[in-house]
C-alpha cells in the first residue's frame, strides 16, 4: 500500500512539472538558446507618440516571441541613445537625425560617439510641429522673433530641429525666449498662456497637440519651399512633409518637414532574437491600431538609415523579404 502510494506522488509531481515546462514554453518564436529575456524598450513622454505606439509594439514582441517587453517613459532619443550607452536598456526609440549623431559623435554627442547600437528599421515620419494658436497673433516662424518658445529639452531632437529650422530662417536661439518644456508641459504652456508657441516632433496626430485642441483653435506654423529646399540641402535627414488639413482641426494643409522614427537595439542583442522580433512586429502590423501603424510596413523599413548599420537579426528577415537599404 505504501508502495503504491509513492509511485502515485511520483506520478504526480512528474505530471504537474510538465504542465509547468508546457506553459513555460507556450509562448511561439524566439531565437535558438536565447531563453525569455525580460527587455526594456525605451519609448519617451507620455504626451508624443512614442510611448503608446511602444506599448502596441512592446505587446506584439512579447506575445510572439520569449522577449518579455517592457516599455519605459524617458526623454525620448538623444536620452534614449545615452541609456543604450550605459546598458540600462536594450531597445529604444530615436529619431534618424539623433541615431546618426550619436554613432558619428557629433551635436549633442560631441566627440563622444555612441558604438553600441545598431539599426533595427525606421518606422514612420515624426513631423516637426511649431503649434501655436490664432489668439498668438504668431501667422510665421519669423513672428517667433521676441516671443516664449518652448524648444524642448536641451539636446533632444526637438531641440536640435528647432536651432536648424530657425538658423535657416535666419533666427537663432538669442531671438526667442526659449523654454525647455516636454511636450505635455508645452501644450499647458500654451493653455495658460506662459508661453506663445512650440516646437514638436513627433508623428501626427501629438497627443499633447490634440489635447491643445479641444479648447483652442490651433495653428501649425508653415515653412516655405524655399526654407524647406535649403533645409534640407544642408540637413538632409529632414524631408519635406504636409499635415493634412483637420488635423488638430485646422481648416487647410500645413507644408513642413520630417524626419523618421526608428527602432535602434544593442549591438550585442542576440542574432536570432532580434530576428523573431523584427519578424514578430512586421508580420503583425495588422495588430498595430496607432495612426502611425499605417506607415510601418516591411517594403519602407530600411529607408531613411542612411550608413547606418541594421543589426544582422533584422538584417536577416528583410533579406527574406527581399528589402534592402
Amino acid at each position: 500500500m505504501r508502495k503504491f502510494h509513492k509511485c502515485f506522488i511520483l506520478v504526480m509531481i512528474l505530471t504537474v512539472t510538465s504542465i509547468i515546462t508546457a506553459c513555460g514554453d507556450s509562448k511561439t518564436g524566439g531565437g535558438s538558446g536565447s531563453g525569455n529575456q525580460n527587455l526594456s524598450l525605451l519609448t519617451g513622454g507620455t504626451g508624443g507618440t512614442y510611448y503608446p505606439l511602444g506599448g502596441q509594439i512592446g505587446k506584439i514582441i512579447s506575445d510572439k516571441t520569449k522577449a518579455n517587453i517592457t516599455p519605459q517613459t524617458s526623454g525620448a532619443s538623444a536620452e534614449n541613445m545615452e541609456t543604450l550607452r550605459v546598458g540600462e536598456a536594450e531597445i529604444a526609440f530615436s529619431q534618424t537625425d539623433i541615431a546618426a549623431y550619436a554613432l558619428e559623435g557629433k551635436e549633442m554627442f560631441d566627440g563622444k560617439p555612441i558604438d553600441n547600437i545598431l539599426a533595427i528599421s525606421t518606422l514612420y515620419p515624426e513631423t516637426v510641429q511649431i503649434v501655436t494658436t490664432a489668439k498668438s497673433g504668431i501667422k510665421s516662424v519669423e513672428d517667433l522673433k521676441g516671443k516664449k518658445v518652448s524648444v524642448g529639452a536641451p539636446g533632444s531632437g526637438a531641440y536640435i530641429n528647432a536651432m536648424q529650422i530657425l538658423e535657416i530662417h535666419g533666427l537663432s536661439e538669442k531671438d526667442i525666449k526659449g523654454q525647455n518644456l516636454s511636450f505635455d508641459e508645452s501644450a499647458e504652456g500654451i493653455q495658460a498662456g506662459n508661453i506663445d508657441a512650440a516646437f514638436i516632433t513627433a508623428g501626427t496626430p501629438t497627443g499633447a497637440v490634440e489635447a491643445l485642441s479641444v479648447q483652442n483653435d490651433i495653428i501649425i506654423l508653415p515653412i516655405a519651399e524655399d526654407k524647406i529646399q535649403a533645409l534640407v540641402n544642408k540637413y538632409p535627414y529632414y524631408a519635406e512633409d504636409t499635415i493634412p488639413s483637420g488635423t488638430y482641426k485646422i481648416k487647410s494643409e500645413v507644408k513642413t518637414v520630417a524626419v523618421k522614427a526608428m527602432l535602434v537595439v544593442k549591438k550585442d542583442l542576440d542574432e536570432d532574437l532580434v530576428y523573431e522580433m523584427t519578424k514578430a512586429v512586421y508580420n503583425n502590423t495588422d495588430q498595430i491600431t496607432h495612426a502611425k501603424g499605417d506607415f510601418i510596413t516591411a517594403e519602407t523599413a530600411l529607408e531613411g538609415l542612411g550608413d547606418m548599420e541594421v543589426h544582422p537579426g533584422a538584417a536577416k528577415y528583410f533579406k527574406e523579404k527581399g528589402v534592402s537599404k
